[in-house]
């Protein structure tokens, strides 16, 4: 097979081996390739020594990225592009760095030393696919498997247990069993790897094709970087509401909203808070009064762990938070106050959240599919029409207030904020004559 190959990368490649150097495209962009997909990066790996490189790319800028590991950044046509140095890595001391490493002129070495079978395929056009363990059929069985040893790997580099269930997520392939094992053995290690690595990796392997079945059958190792989700497994509803445990119900959920990483996270947490809440009935059924608040409370803990962005943390704690407001489609009739409140996005959101959410319950609640897709339709056409839905927008202001005789205070806030709620509601129009006449009203009745 022929690949595709940026000009780039293709003028990289051609200089290292003119200059007398091997020199491959590498790792995932070989691996995407061979998918059928178009990489998102393209690494080389070469014969070269640094020095080699810098003498080799003369006349373009590059830039020491990790020298003491054999990389160097090339800019090319205006793109920086990473090439690395064949090498063996020395002993690991902290489950994801080495101690040294070594160069060599050997591709083998250095493709034995990577992850996953599937990521340890090189290629160049004089050459083709170089393949030495298996990886071209793997991909065409679908299966991630370790180089090696698996125990190996995963004590080399502990973020790779992750990594592996990431990909068979966003490729929905199977795990190969000693692969498996060995990560589900294993998986305490991550404790050693920095949250923000581990939230990178979890975001996506939550938004891939096989999410749900990665995290029913892995389960232990979701619970060893988010135990407060535990809880959840096994933990069954005991309400007529519900046919799957706590745990089901939210990887069903999970399953049915768009691949999207706030609103995939977001259903992922959204019931956290159950277990802290369930309480039965005189007639054995169990309610969570409060839940989304518990929810909001746990989700914000793991979110300050995993130290994302406040952007992040703040769209999934008010999806979290209000993910139970039913009365958003089952009471239109004040969708104007909800798209004043939350804007048109927060409220397609949340009638995303709570499709999902519906879609992972009993399924004689699938009636209220109908009503959810309704309140999209309402929310999108009254948005169309541009309300009056804030302050910025009534056709009055602070200064028109003190003008007709309203001191600047208290008082005339509450007025501003009355007059909104009646322009939202639809009781008093949107003019200044409409809102002169009806706030002078309202002051008089405040005194």
């Amino acid at each position: 097979m022929t690949m595709d190959m940026p000009k780039n990368v293709d003028t990289a490649i051609n200089l290292l081996q003119s200059a007398g150097f091997e020199a491959y495209a590498v790792g995932g962009c070989v691996r995407d390739s061979l998918l059928g997909k178009t990489p998102n990066d393209w690494d080389i790996t070469t014969s070269a020594k640094p020095e080699d490189m810098k003498s080799v790319f003369i006349n373009f800028h590059c830039i020491d990225t990790g020298i003491k590991h054999g990389t160097v950044t090339v800019v090319i046509d205006g793109e920086p592009l990473e090439i690395t140095t064949f090498r063996l890595d020395g002993e690991y001391e902290d489950n994801r760095h080495p101690k040294s490493v070594t160069f060599t002129s050997d591709l083998g070495a250095d493709l034995g030393r990577r992850d996953f079978t599937v990521n340890a395929m090189a290629y160049s056009k004089m050459t083709g696919t170089v393949d030495l363990f298996g990886g071209q059929n793997d991909l065409k069985n679908g299966i991630i498997r370790c180089v090696g040893d698996p125990d190996r790997r995963f004590n080399e580099d502990a973020l790779r247990i992750l990594r592996a269930l990431r990909f068979a997520s966003a490729l929905d392939f199977e795990i190969e069993e000693k692969t498996a094992q060995s990560l589900l053995k294993n998986c305490a290690l991550l404790g050693n790897i920095s949250e923000e690595r581990i939230a990178k990796e979890l975001l996506k392997l939550v938004c891939g094709k096989g999410a749900k079945r990665i995290l029913t059958d892995f389960a232990p190792v979701l619970f060893e970087i988010l135990p407060e989700l535990q809880p959840m497994y096994k933990n069954s509803h005991d309400n007529p509401h519900h046919c799957y445990d706590i745990y089901e119900h939210t990887l069903i959920a999970v399953e049915s909203i768009d691949p999207e990483p706030t609103l995939r996270f977001a259903i992922l947490l959204h019931d956290c808070g159950k277990p802290a809440v369930k309480k039965f009935d005189e007639n054995g059924v169990a309610h969570f009064y409060g839940h989304q608040r518990i929810s909001a409370e746990i989700s914000a803990q793991i979110l300050a762990r995993l130290k994302v962005s406040n952007k992040f943390r703040d769209e999934i704690l008010f999806l979290v938070s209000n993910h139970d407001r039913w009365e958003l489609y089952e009471n239109t009739e004040k969708m104007p106050r909800y798209l004043s409140k939350f804007g048109l996005d927060g409220v397609l959101k949340l009638l995303n959240v709570m499709r999902a959410d519906v879609l992972a319950q009993s399924p004689e609640y699938r009636y209220r599919l109908d009503q959810i897709a309704d309140a999209e339709e309402i929310a999108k056409n009254l948005a169309a029409q541009k309300p009056c839905l804030s302050l910025r927008e009534l056709q009055i202001n602070g200064r028109t207030l003190m003008d007709i005789g309203i001191p600047q205070g208290r008082k005339l806030g509450a007025v501003l904020a009355q007059l909104l709620d009646e322009v939202i509601d639809g009781v008093t129009k949107n003019t200044q004559e409409a809102l002169t006449t009806r706030a002078r009203e309202i002051y008089r009745e405040m005194k």
